[in-house]
């Protein structure tokens, strides 16, 4: 395998009203949505999501957790009417989720796609925020991870697995790739610890909330391998590997490396193509101690006794697929794949030469230079507010008032998308995945729809006693090249869904 699989992330977006610290953020988030969604001509009656197949509290260490014991935010299998949740034509789902408006990206088959569609997110917080605008005070949402109060909210990612691959391997080769990861995926965060008490700047946003190894909670006792077992896909093939561990990222490069160099690992792992024991010492603490040292240079301890530092554990990774790509492919890889291996060599060559040099790719290091630039032009400590308050802007989601948008048009970040490919993504489905049928049924037949998820369309035929549900358990099934055409010459669902059965039968 390559880098290439099917993926997606997920995105939960800080939310605040201008001058009303109080005001209900769960009211907030589903006027987020709804502005959005009512622009598109999407009604929350329609096109919203089937929970027929959700099972949250399944384990993949081999059992489900009870509901009696579950944490109330664990049951995103249950309805709340009062909440909007939508599905877009770009096949995308938008919700309020724990009191946020979270975007979760249709189905993609490489982190550059991802990417795409992850910055399309932007742009749809964005035009929700010009929305509500227009009825002071309005709504601002924030791309990060935490409020610098204690309270944290997450980007997740989601990669789909062989379900054949043992979980104890996963668990093993993983954990110590996610907690040296952040040296290129960090966003960057003024303060230590959850609520930012100690002065300092960290790598990452999230790596403070993290209290445990591995476990199936994703709100609390936050760890870092996440076990819920929900494939969205045929079961006995497939394991979704729900990744919580990761920033929310603007840079493309950073974002890119998140993806990609995680589905590596993954293929690694799939293949047993890693014969090193590169387990850490007290993942959680060593965790911590990495998102706290922006020198990149503290040596961590592994379970053999050695030291090295997180770059050069990621060394140790890139190497491993190396060999890996070179003995499998005989160094003949995919663009996708030379890509990421490509910026995955540079950054680590830059980040440990000296770190500021990889400015342009890694969003800490941006972040922390123009940090740096306030506190030598006006004398401030990193105690000092406003810088907080800095960091929080520079997250806006505003092309007029976040900083990282500012300084992106100023040539300051490297770009691997543009903004036509971005703008692209905002309104139409990935061609290669199921995503394509899903969004372009929500497109064609909006009013003949009655829900949908990530493996179900769901359909409502005028004069038809009961509901149609088509499923969609192969991710890689529903593209533009097995049912573009089949769509095309479908003028109505009915049509499609008596097409679609002949079809089958």
């Amino acid at each position: 395998m390559s880098v290439r699989r099917v993926m997606g992330i997920e995105t939960e977006y800080g939310i605040s009203v201008p001058g009303d610290p109080t005001a209900n953020p769960m009211i907030l988030s589903g006027q987020v949505v709804n502005a959005y969604a009512s622009a598109q001509g999407i009604r929350a009656a329609h096109a919203s999501w089937d929970y027929a197949d959700e099972a949250p509290l399944r384990d993949a260490r081999g059992f489900d957790m009870a509901r009696g014991v579950a944490d109330p935010s664990q049951l995103t299998d249950e309805e709340d009417p009062t909440l909007a949740n939508v599905v877009l034509t770009n096949g995308a789902r938008l919700y309020v989720d724990h009191a946020h408006p979270e975007y979760s990206s249709p189905e993609v088959t490489s982190p550059r796609a991802a990417v795409a569609y992850d910055r399309a997110g932007e742009l749809i917080m964005a035009e929700s925020v010009r929305r509500l605008s227009q009825v002071p005070p309005g709504v601002n949402l924030y791309k990060n991870n935490t409020d610098g109060k204690g309270q944290s909210y997450g980007t997740h990612e989601n990669y789909l697995m062989r379900r054949e691959t043992p979980f104890t391997e996963i668990v093993r080769h993983l954990v110590p790739f996610f907690v040296t990861r952040q040296v290129f995926t960090g966003s960057g965060r003024v303060g230590i610890g959850m609520d930012s008490r100690k002065a300092g700047f960290q790598l990452s946003q999230r790596s403070d909330f993290f209290e445990v190894e591995v476990g199936l909670e994703t709100t609390l006792k936050r760890p870092i391998i996440n076990t819920r077992d929900e494939p969205h896909a045929v079961a006995d093939l497939y394991r979704r590997l729900h990744v919580i561990i990761g920033d929310a990222n603007h840079c493309d490069v950073a974002n890119l490396l998140k993806l990609g160099t995680t589905s590596l690992v993954l293929a690694m792992i799939e293949d047993r193509a890693i014969d090193l024991d590169l387990t850490v010492a007290r993942p959680v603490a060593t965790l911590q101690k990495i998102s706290h040292d922006p020198s990149c240079a503290e040596l961590i301890e592994l379970r053999d006794g050695s030291t090295t530092t997180a770059v050069q554990l990621q060394w140790r990774y890139r190497e491993l697929a190396e060999r890996y790509l070179q003995e499998r492919y005989a160094g003949e890889v995919d663009a996708d794949t030379a890509e990421v291996m490509h910026w995955w060599g540079v950054v680590l060559d830059k980040l440990e030469r000296d770190p500021s040099g990889a400015a342009r790719e890694v969003d800490w290091v941006g972040k922390q230079q123009v940090m740096q630039g306030y506190i030598d032009r006006d004398g401030l400590e990193w105690s000092d507010p406003r810088l907080r308050a800095i960091d929080i802007q520079w997250s806006d989601v505003r092309a007029d008032k976040g900083i990282f948008h500012k300084l992106r048009r100023a040539g300051r970040f490297e770009e691997l998308v543009t903004d036509e490919q971005v703008h692209e993504a905002v309104h139409e489905p990935p061609a290669d995945t199921r995503a394509y049928f899903r969004g372009k049924c929500l497109e064609k037949y909006p009013d003949q729809i009655a829900a949908a998820s990530w493996d179900s369309v769901i359909f409502d035929i005028p004069g038809q006693p009961s509901l149609q549900r088509v499923p969609m358990l192969e991710p890689l099934r529903g593209t533009r090249a097995s049912v573009g055409a089949l769509l095309d010459r479908s003028p109505d669902a009915e049509t499609l869904l008596r097409e679609l059965a002949s079809a089958s039968g």
